[in-house]
């Protein structure tokens, strides 16, 4: 026994990769599953295909390595956050799709909540903030809108998950009803100071208690596989939301160490230690990690379209065919033209938090075409970055902050666009030779629970760097730059 199978369930796609105890990639498999849009700033996915294409991944996984269930010491979950699924305790069936992260239909409740003062109860108990983003308006939205939901769950008969307790749910024949510290503080329900569900945010959403799972440490018992999945029963031992999972696998243990992720958005966690530090610039106060009962807190900041704007490139304008192209089209742009993309598709996250306001353009001239517009969509996930950054500054001006960012996902693939967040920044990029840290995080924590991998000191030494961009702009030209993003951002947001 000595593989470990981590199971990342993103956004667009699910993922199976198999780890050796040394945990070096072994096999990898992907599936893409469809994006259900019914409703402008409305975004589901079926509960079916999120569960179809992880059983499928983790079989194939195995069988490209030509390992046996029995040569598995444990399964590591990392999920796609904050996205909402409700299904019968006793059949299994999901209500109704899944809600997913990104989804903006609980905006008015959002505005409610603010207006009458209670924004301040949800922030001082779970470190978040009234928006559309998290999974505790959506579950309510379940309750109010699905026929017969609210009478069913009052009745104990209905239960509540985020995709990492779904997927418990199904690959232990629904023997087990649990989630982990990460993922419960992002439910907007759970109180990250107690470590518990918050009675008094349930009692104002209207959600049965009964509904919830059960909370663990990050490496925990999660319970056993059905035999008939993998031909042998596996323990799962690790679970952990994808941010805080690439956390992990960034090594980012120590206070002031800072990460950020690039997929569908870009999400960047600053480790606070054993402080909360509650955030005067919008951030998030949130769990980076739980181990032993002992939480390790993080600010957060989150940008809801990092990776998805080079998919609105290939998608929907059709001026790609692949992500890679976007390089060679940055690079031939003319830079003369100072085009500026907000891409604010479903609205803005931190740390201005804007659910109504869309995306928008600036600079255009009848000379701008797929180059410019190309090179303005890599740009912009470089200024949303730093205004995390500066944000997160702002609030924890701790001596032991480093400068250096370390970056992982589909998108620090790209040389052209992690040059220009060192540039805009100002500070050192750091590449990992890793780059999928997020499932690297939860294989980690698994084999950790598991007794094969070592502890959080050892595994932060085998951490190895590919490359370091470091700022080549200078300091004038980048201030002014951002300048100009900030007044885009400005006339986006005054638009809506």
């Amino acid at each position: 026994m000595t593989h470990i199978l981590a199971i990342d369930q993103g956004t667009t796609s699910s993922r199976a990769i198999l780890f050796d105890a040394d945990l070096r990639p072994v096999a990898v498999a992907q599936e893409e599953f469809p994006q259900l849009f019914p409703r402008s700033g409305w975004v589901e996915h079926d509960p079916s295909d999120l569960w179809s294409t992880v059983a499928a991944t983790s079989r194939a996984a195995l069988e490209r390595a030509g390992i046996d269930a029995h040569e598995v010491v444990a399964i590591g979950i990392t999920n796609q956050r904050e996205t909402t699924l409700v299904w019968d305790r006793h059949s299994g069936q999901p209500v109704c799709n899944a809600i997913v992260w990104q989804d903006r239909r609980t905006a008015d409740f959002c505005a409610e909540l603010r207006a009458e003062g209670f924004e301040e109860v949800i922030t001082t108990k779970t470190g978040l903030l009234a928006d559309p983003y998290f999974s505790g308006t959506k579950l309510r939205w379940i309750l109010e809108n699905v026929e017969g939901a609210r009478a069913r769950a009052e009745a104990g008969d209905l239960l509540f998950g985020t995709v990492d307790s779904w997927l418990i749910w199904k690959l232990t024949g629904g023997r087990v009803h649990a989630t982990d510290a990460t993922n419960a503080a992002r439910t907007m329900l759970y109180d990250i100071a107690k470590g518990g569900w918050s009675r008094t945010i349930c009692a104002r959403f209207g959600i049965p208690m009964t509904m919830l799972p059960e909370v663990r440490d990050c490496a925990a018992d999660f319970g056993m596989t059905r035999a008939d999945l993998f031909g042998h029963e596996i323990p799962i031992l690790g679970v952990a939301g994808d941010q805080q999972a690439a956390t992990v696998g960034q090594a980012c243990f120590e206070p002031g160490m800072m990460k950020a992720t690039y997929g569908t958005g870009c999400f960047a966690l600053l480790n606070t230690g054993a402080q909360m530090v509650r955030s005067r610039n919008r951030m998030l106060t949130t769990i980076a990690y739980q181990l032993d009962g002992k939480p390790t807190y993080a600010l957060e900041g989150s940008i809801f379209i990092a990776g998805a704007v080079v998919q609105w490139l290939r998608d929907g304008l059709k001026i790609i065919r692949e992500a890679k192209e976007t390089q060679p089209l940055a690079d031939s742009a003319d830079s003369a033209q100072q085009v500026i993309l907000v891409p604010a598709f479903t609205g803005l996250g931190a740390p201005y938090w804007n659910a109504e306001c869309r995306g928008a353009m600036f600079g255009l001239t009848r000379a701008t075409g797929p180059a410019e517009i190309a090179r303005a969509a890599l740009e912009s996930v470089g200024h949303q970055t730093r205004d995390l950054l500066d944000a997160m500054r702002m609030d924890w001006a701790c001596e032991a902050a480093q400068a250096t960012l370390r970056v992982d996902g589909g998108m620090t693939a790209s040389d052209w666009a992690m040059q220009f967040l060192a540039d805009i920044i100002g500070a050192p990029v750091d590449r990992p030779q890793v780059l999928e840290t997020t499932a690297l995080g939860v294989a980690w924590l698994a084999g950790y629970r598991a007794g094969i991998c070592p502890e959080p000191a050892r595994f932060a030494r085998s951490w190895a760097l590919e490359r370091t961009f470091t700022p080549q702009m200078v300091q004038e030209d980048r201030e002014g730059r951002h300048a100009r993003w900030k007044k885009a951002v400005a006339a986006t947001i005054a638009l809506a």
